[in-house]
């Protein structure tokens, strides 16, 4: 046996989904904190500046930090503990791992940014299968 270092590396995907309109924003960023989380929440906030968005979130210390920078249009809705079923973007994490790395040994970083950026685009280009993953019986009851 040859002895050999492991070494972790890591890149972040926040998405937001309206499931009604089958629209998403995402980005790839370096980490997972409150600073990505603001950067995140910014773009969100211009790509439905015209709307009001109601974002659910799980229980990350980032979604609810102290420093968190909550635009005007945006209103968090934190989901209960322990339940990832009522998130409609659980769906988006499910197909991503079923359709761009299920089955596959990547030889670097950048081949995952890589699967992972085309993964996003062929959700973001397809309204209905976004649709279809993510609107929810619960959410399609709230009116506007």
């Amino acid at each position: 046996m040859a002895p050999r270092q492991v070494v972790r590396q890591s890149v972040y995907a926040f998405v937001a989904v309206c499931p009604a309109l089958g629209k998403m924003t995402s980005l790839i960023l370096p980490w997972a904190n409150t600073e990505m989380m603001n950067l995140f929440l910014g773009e969100v906030a211009e790509d439905y500046c015209e709307e009001v968005v109601i974002m659910i979130v799980d229980q990350a210390a980032w979604h609810s930090s102290g420093t968190l920078e909550v635009p005007e249009n945006i209103e968090i809705v934190k989901q209960p503990p322990y339940s990832p079923e009522l998130n409609p973007v659980e769906h988006i994490w499910g197909d991503l791992r079923e359709k761009e790395f299920h089955n596959r040994a990547m030889g670097s970083l950048d081949e995952v940014e890589d699967a992972l950026c085309a993964g996003l685009n062929r959700l973001a280009d397809d309204p209905q299968s976004l649709r279809s993953m993510t609107y929810f019986p619960y959410l399609q009851e709230i009116t506007y």
